[in-house]
C-alpha cells in the first residue's frame, strides 16, 4: 500500500523519500546530529536539498563526522583540503562559516550545557505544528533564532536556513496532515 507523503517527497529520488520518511521532522536532541544538520543546512543555501543529501556521506567523511571540536580547530591546510574536495560543496565562505559556527556552537554548549538545551529552549521543548501544505520559508521563531545566532557570530544562518533547520530537527513538524509522518511525530 502506498503511503501518503508530503508533496515534495512524492515521485522523487529515493534518497529524498528516505530522508522524508525517517528523518525530516524527527525531534533531534543529540548535539552531533544538531551540528551536522546546521552545517548541511548552511551549505544548502542557494542549492537544492537533494544536492546536499546526495553528498551527505562525503560531508560526513570530509568534516570528521561533524565532530564539532575537530571542525572548530580546522587550520588553513584543512580548509585547502576541503576547497579541493569534489565530494562536497567547495564554497570557501561556507567552509569558513562551518568552522566559525563550530566555535560558536561550542560556546553555546558551554553556556547552556548543550546546544540541544539552547535550540529547544525557544519553544519550551515543545514541537510546533506549522503547516497545512503552506510551506513557509520563515516564521517569527526562525527570525528570532537567526537573529540570536548572528548576534553570537554565526554565519549562513539567515531566517530561511534556520526555518528549514527547525523543520529538519523536528522543532517544527511541517508534514501535511494527510502525510503518514504527521501523526507519527
Amino acid at each position: 500500500m502506498n503511503k501518503k507523503r508530503c508533496s515534495w517527497a512524492e515521485d522523487v529520488d529515493d534518497v529524498y523519500v528516505e530522508y522524508h520518511d525517517k528523518e525530516w521532522g524527527v525531534p533531534t536532541y543529540d548535539d552531533r546530529e544538531l551540528f551536522e544538520m546546521l552545517v548541511l543546512e548552511s551549505f544548502q543555501a542557494g542549492l537544492a536539498w537533494i544536492t546536499i543529501l546526495k553528498k551527505r556521506e562525503n560531508f560526513r567523511n570530509s568534516f570528521d563526522n561533524f565532530d564539532v571540536r575537530k571542525v572548530a580547530n580546522y587550520d588553513e591546510d584543512k580548509i585547502e583540503e576541503l576547497r579541493n574536495d569534489k565530494g562536497i560543496i567547495r564554497h570557501k565562505g561556507k567552509i569558513n562559516a562551518a568552522i566559525n559556527n563550530a566555535n560558536i556552537f561550542i560556546e553555546i554548549q558551554e553556556e547552556f550545557g548543550s546546544f540541544s538545551n539552547y535550540i529547544w529552549h525557544f519553544t519550551d521543548n515543545q514541537i510546533l505544528k506549522d503547516s497545512e501544505e503552506n510551506y513557509q520559508t520563515n516564521s517569527p521563531l526562525s527570525n528570532q533564532i537567526a537573529k540570536d545566532l548572528k548576534e553570537r557570530g554565526m554565519k549562513f544562518v539567515g531566517t530561511t536556513i534556520i526555518y528549514s533547520y527547525l523543520e529538519s530537527i523536528g522543532i517544527i513538524n511541517n508534514h501535511i496532515h494527510e502525510c503518514f509522518r504527521y501523526t507519527e511525530l
